[in-house]
């Protein structure tokens, strides 16, 4: 099982899918529980979810809160999907905890669809956790620079950690994380950024990057998009973060933003790889 669900070109966390399935069998195992005494579930249920969303938006926000000082709107585009897990969860308790307290006749209803609905989403994510993915070493695939020479992935990391970015430039994420990626490749000169162009060739790639002024190391084509399938990547932007022993420790899928750039970073920290 991948990390990510392809919806045409691009892709979609399985975590943020899980979520959505999990929600939708909560109102459905509710509306069952609650049907004897007409109860409905939907108003608090989604009202527990907003506010899980919520407070882990703004937990991530408040941990990375100087890279959108610059950006205040930013903080609002969650298309970045900077979202910390352990604020969403006390966030998801309290507003259950309020909802049982406040409304006694949709206690157990309520009850039984949160329940199931957090069984559904937390039991995939556990086996999604234990399965091979994060860990992985580098593809040992042999992609192309913009001059037609033959080089291997595994070998541009040069001993340091990598950032490998497939992307296209037709991809509209792709290109709007492309500024945060260019800044980040100037300022972390200790980390290896190779961005991994998806079936174009060289004409296309290089008046994309005229078009955009974009200065970037380390363009390469996967024409083939074999780097894609042997990372079981299945939509574009997929960034991959690879620390100095050449292992995966973070998969993003979707646009980075500068701070889910740098919670991303923060993996080779704790990964033996050099501070960034």
């Amino acid at each position: 099982m991948g990390s990510s669900i392809a919806v045409g070109p691009l892709s979609l966390p399985v975590g943020q899918v899980l979520i959505l399935v999990g929600f939708i069998v909560a109102l459905v195992a509710g509306a069952i529980a609650g049907r004897w005494g007409q109860v409905k579930v939907g108003g608090p249920l989604t009202d527990i979810l907003l506010w899980s969303l919520i407070c882990a938006r703004l937990g991530f926000v408040a941990l990375y809160f100087h890279h959108y000082w610059d950006d205040p709107l930013g903080i609002i585009d969650i298309r970045d999907g900077g979202f910390h897990l352990l604020y969403g969860l006390v966030g998801g308790v309290f507003a259950t905890t309020y909802q049982l307290w406040r409304y006694p006749p949709v206690r157990q209803p309520l009850g039984v669809a949160v329940t199931v609905g957090v069984l559904v989403w937390a039991l995939p994510v556990a086996l999604i956790k234990r399965m091979p993915g994060e860990g992985q070493g580098v593809p040992d695939g042999v992609v192309e620079s913009l001059d037609g020479e033959a080089r291997a992935l595994d070998a541009m990391a040069d001993g340091r950690p990598m950032v490998v970015n497939l992307w296209a430039s037709w991809c509209p994420p792709c290109v709007r994380e492309m500024p945060v990626l260019e800044k980040a490749q100037e300022t972390h000169d200790g980390i290896a950024f190779v961005f991994v162009n998806q079936g174009q060739g060289p004409p296309a790639i290089n008046s994309f990057l005229e078009e955009q002024g974009l200065t970037l190391d380390n363009v390469v084509l996967d024409g083939q998009q074999r780097i894609a399938s042997e990372t079981g990547s299945r939509g574009l932007p997929t960034t991959l973060f690879y620390n100095a022993s050449g292992q995966l420790v973070a998969t993003h899928h979707g646009a980075l933003s500068s701070a889910t750039l740098a919670a991303n970073l923060s993996e080779f920290d704790t990964d033996g790889g050099d501070n960034p």
